[in-house]
């Protein structure tokens, strides 16, 4: 259908990078917050148009599904800076020239930029919200379609969009994850598994929060900065990620010394101190916001714990 053409291209021209501008400070994407208010427009427009020839429904989901990608790509685009440093969790387009950008590292903590706050916060909004609007204007129209064979093919396109955008969104907290993880283990002074090899069986925790002071100011400070540039379950997320990929360095080091354990004690306090850094920290900055299941230790230490039992 013509008309449905017309709108695909319209938008997709929207979409396109050297027309959008960098905001200012602001904790979602204008553009795609206005880019959305467009799109569901245009649907709307449609109404009369689909209760009368129904058979453009599909034609108008493909559309649709075409310009949510593009939204993405475009938002990518718009942040290549801000993902380049994650290197893991960004296009694979881009991966040659972080290669070169990774080698001229600077000795500088990375600190979470408030751009990469801004990018996730409007991924997680896409998928949480804004797609979701527009699924709900197409699915209400779903009815007027004639079901052949008892099936149909309407919401494939949509559903593909809630599968990419959970993906992006995964990949991308996981990237973060693993960047200050790797930051935390860059310094010998903040290194976990060091910390723990260099542990001697006679040292009661007083002696191992000494060891960690280091490790966990920086912690503290990282799930302070995190704190500043997401929004709460973002900033969850992260944080439990955070908390867990330091436990599985726990549970590596206990699993290949588990017939020696004069290496129990140092482990078993370190985990108590990391439990108490994580869950006191953001219990201290989100307060009541926080859940009862976001307190419970992740996967790994309780892992580790049972190894220590």
């Amino acid at each position: 259908m013509v008309w449905i053409e017309d709108t695909r291209l319209h938008l997709l021209d929207y979409c396109k990078a050297e027309k959008l501008s960098y905001p200012a400070a602001s904790t979602t994407s204008p553009f795609v917050e206005q880019i959305y208010e467009q799109i569901r427009e245009s649907i709307n427009e449609y109404g009369v148009v689909i209760n009368r020839w129904p058979q453009y429904l599909m034609s108008l989901e493909s559309a649709i599904a075409d310009v949510e990608r593009e939204v993405m790509k475009a938002l990518e685009k718009q942040y290549m800076e801000t993902l380049m440093p994650l290197r893991d969790g960004i296009p694979k387009i881009l991966e040659k020239h972080v290669q070169r950008l990774t080698r001229r590292q600077s000795v500088a903590p990375y600190v979470v930029p408030n751009q990469l706050g801004t990018f996730m916060n409007t991924v997680k909004r896409m998928l949480d919200v804004l797609h979701c609007r527009v699924e709900d204007i197409l699915k209400s129209w779903a009815s007027y379609l004639t079901i052949a064979n008892g099936t149909t093919l309407f919401g494939e396109q949509m559903n593909s969009i809630t599968v990419m955008l959970r993906k992006k969104y995964k990949k991308y907290l996981q990237a973060i994850v693993e960047k200050i993880v790797s930051e935390t283990q860059a310094n010998r002074t903040t290194r976990l598994k060091r910390i723990l090899e260099e542990t001697k069986e006679t040292e009661g925790e007083s002696e191992m929060r000494e060891r960690m002071q280091a490790l966990r100011a920086q912690l503290s400070d990282s799930i302070h900065n995190l704190h500043g540039v997401f929004s709460c379950r973002i900033f969850v997320a992260i944080c439990r990620g955070f908390w867990d990929r330091l436990g599985q360095i726990v549970l590596r080091f206990l699993e290949s010394r588990k017939e020696n354990r004069i290496w129990y004690r140092g482990s078993d306090y370190a985990l108590g101190i990391l439990d108490d850094v994580f869950a006191s920290e953001m219990q201290k900055l989100l307060g009541n916001a926080l859940q009862d299941k976001d307190l419970d230790p992740p996967q790994s230490v309780i892992d580790a714990r049972s190894i220590l039992c």
